[in-house]
């Protein structure tokens, strides 16, 4: 794998840990600013709208400048909104600190999947992708830990000043590392709308909003539902999150590897295990130890259909895909906001705290019959083009097998 998706992995960890580490310190950031825990709530909330608005934005922004140059302004962008927030007088300033760093995340990892996928060769580009996400899971291992100890021990303002300083240590790398990559001929805005004309890149899409919002309707809820059904301490869950940032990293690497084989099979056998696992959640949040083993799959199969996800948009949207790519991203963050909404309902319902494991296997279980629905549409677009090809149609009507 080229060095260059080392600088595309170091953004991606600086991106991953400012995402989720604010979730461990909303208490300290709350105290300082004297403002309620749900306000302060509003940190998180308003991170991943950015990310669902801004993903498209400044893709669309970004249409007229080089991919590389776009990389290092979308790090630039991260470092001014972390340093915002590190140096916030107020509440607001944070939260505008917060906004602005999210602006650069979908579009960093959009951008930065293409970038990935064009610097191997076509069978390796899963693989890529999956290095370059290898950023993010990592993030959940070592940098929220990490940033979460040091903002209630020093202060979590020395925590956004580290993740500022992350993102220039990525932003040089990118500067050195990754090449310039030509723009495609001929493709400009429209062409890359053109691509949400396309049923496949929309099924792939709500595969990505269902799948991954599976994960986090459980995800979202981990902490009263170990603490108050598991029988887990406090200060447990941090580890417990580190086991299902572990299980992130490997589910990651295993689905842009086999990805790269056969990319429908991957997602039929991890969504399908995923809305398996999450099912079963509901019994094992019983018990410590099946608790704790449920939380590593549920990271490892969550994780592994992001690759194959991202991978399926950007053959999908060929030719100009890089707006799809990014918008991609922000269906994962829109997943993450619907399904703890519906987490949440189901709680406040009096269903229980094991509740939203039922929300996250159905929305898993959809994503699933999403994934055999697109595939079965393609195989009658291929019968059909295959069809007209022999009867004597213009070549140009068939459907390009993008696997």
């Amino acid at each position: 794998m080229p060095l260059a998706l080392l600088a595309l992995a170091i953004g991606a960890f600086g991106i991953g840990t400012t995402e989720f580490v604010i979730m461990g310190l909303l208490p300290e950031v709350a105290g300082d600013f004297g403002v309620s825990i749900p306000t302060a709530g509003l940190l998180v909330t308003g991170y991943a709208l950015g990310v669902v608005l801004g993903a498209p934005l400044m893709t669309v922004l970004g249409t007229k400048v080089p991919r590389k140059r776009m990389l290092m302004l979308l790090m630039g962008l991260f470092v001014v909104g972390n340093l915002l927030s590190a140096l916030a007088p107020v509440f607001a300033v944070m939260l505008i600190g917060r906004v602005v760093a999210s602006l650069a995340h979908g579009a960093f990892f959009g951008i930065g999947s293409v970038v990935a996928a064009e610097l191997v060769a076509p069978q390796k580009k899963a693989g890529a992708i999956a290095m370059m996400f290898t950023g993010l899971t990592v993030a959940n291992v070592v940098g929220v830990p990490l940033g979460t100890l040091i903002g209630q021990h020093v202060g979590w303002r020395v925590t956004f000043a580290i993740v500022a300083a992350l993102g220039l240590v990525g932003l040089a790398g990118i500067a050195r590392l990754v090449p310039e990559l030509p723009r495609p001929e001929g493709v400009h805005l429209r062409h890359e709308l053109a691509a949400f004309k396309n049923a496949q890149v929309l099924l792939a899409m709500a595969m990505t909003v269902l799948g991954f919002g599976g994960v986090f309707a459980a995800v979202t809820y981990i902490a009263p539902m170990m603490t108050r059904v598991a029988g887990f301490a406090d200060g447990s869950v941090t580890w417990l999150l580190v086991l299902f940032g572990l299980g992130m990293v490997g589910g990651n690497l295993v689905g842009g590897r086999f990805a790269d084989r056969a990319l429908m099979p991957m997602l039929y056998v991890s969504l399908g295990a995923l809305a398996l696992v999450l099912a079963l959640f509901t019994l094992t949040a019983h018990n410590k130890i099946a608790a704790a083993v449920t939380i590593v799959l549920i990271g490892a199969l969550g994780f592994a259909t992001v690759p194959p996800l991202q991978k399926r948009v950007l053959d999908q949207a060929h030719g100009a895909p890089t707006l799809a790519s990014a918008v991609n991203i922000g269906a994962f963050n829109l997943g993450n906001a619907l399904s703890a909404w519906l987490g949440g309902l189901v709680i406040s319902a009096g269903l229980g705290y094991t509740a939203p494991n039922w929300v996250g296997a159905a929305l898993a279980a959809t994503a699933l019959v999403l994934a055999v629905l697109s595939a079965a549409l393609e195989r009658r677009d291929i019968a059909r083009g295959t069809t007209a090809v022999a009867s004597g149609a213009p070549a140009d009507r068939r459907t390009a097998v993008h696997h």
